[in-house]
């Protein structure tokens, strides 16, 4: 009982983070879920499933203000979907059993958690490059978006199933980068439209090919997690979501280094 209730508190506390800064799931609960004794691949299993049931929510909320950009999913998943299948098949067939893995796993959180804290430092310049004219370099991505995404989307489906970080600001960063003219409404929409599919199939993967879901976690998890995301939201109005947002991704950055070089 009072693991149980531990874990109810711990999606309690990652709910509401993520209601307050828009950032948290797979990049605070999975190496939480660590620091809890979890093996990794349970950790990272456990959270996809996690990422898929809360942002679902947002998928009908943004459908209703038409700010979701479908060829744009659709171009995403065809490239992530089939690479999430594909990276938990080979992870089944060629390890023996999960510690064989546990490497891979550990330099690719790493990596997804730095490239998440460098997305939230320099989110701001970000959207400043987005509203200036575009370069050679962004000249040529931006004249090639549609290719471009689709290799986007074979890089996210890879490394989110082997971290279960980068569906959310990672992918956003992509977004606004490749589609300057995007509302940032837009991106949002597009992209937790993108994250759903996708850590439903990654955590699907791991739990029929890899049998790394806990689903006693998982509810746990959801039970403290979905209320406080809804009172989060209410909050962020409140309070300096900027400053929020760099503490939360200086954090990331030394976790990501942590895991990285360990």
């Amino acid at each position: 009982m009072p693991d149980i209730l531990l874990y109810i508190l711990s999606g309690a506390g990652v709910g509401l983070a993520i209601g307050l800064t828009g950032v948290g799931g797979g990049s605070l609960m999975t190496p939480l879920l660590i620091l809890f004794g979890f093996p990794y691949n349970v950790a990272i299993g456990t959270d996809l499933l996690y990422a898929a049931a809360t942002k679902a929510s947002g998928v009908a909320a943004h459908k209703r203000k038409q700010s979701i950009q479908w060829p744009i999913v659709a171009y995403l998943a065809a490239g992530s979907i089939p690479a999430s299948l594909l990276t938990s098949y080979f992870l089944g067939a060629f390890f023996a059993e999960a510690d064989a893995y546990e490497d891979i796993l550990t330099r690719s959180l790493g990596i997804m958690l730095i490239l998440t804290a460098l997305v939230l430092l320099f989110k701001k310049v970000l959207r400043q490059k987005s509203d200036t004219p575009p370069g050679q370099v962004g000249l040529f991505f931006q004249g090639h978006a549609k290719t471009v995404t689709l290799l986007s989307g074979i890089f996210l489906g890879v490394f989110v199933t082997l971290s279960s970080v980068g569906a959310g600001a990672f992918c956003a960063a992509l977004l606004m980068t490749l589609y300057p003219r995007l509302p940032a409404l837009h991106v949002v929409g597009t992209d937790i439209a993108h994250a759903v599919p996708l850590t439903l199939v990654a955590g699907l993967g791991h739990l029929l090919l890899l049998g790394n879901v806990d689903f006693v976690l998982l509810a746990c998890l959801l039970t403290g997690s979905l209320p406080a995301i809804q009172l989060g939201t209410h909050l962020a109005s409140r309070l300096p979501a900027h400053l929020l947002q760099s503490l939360l991704a200086f954090m990331l950055l030394g976790m990501g280094v942590h895991f990285a070089i360990n």
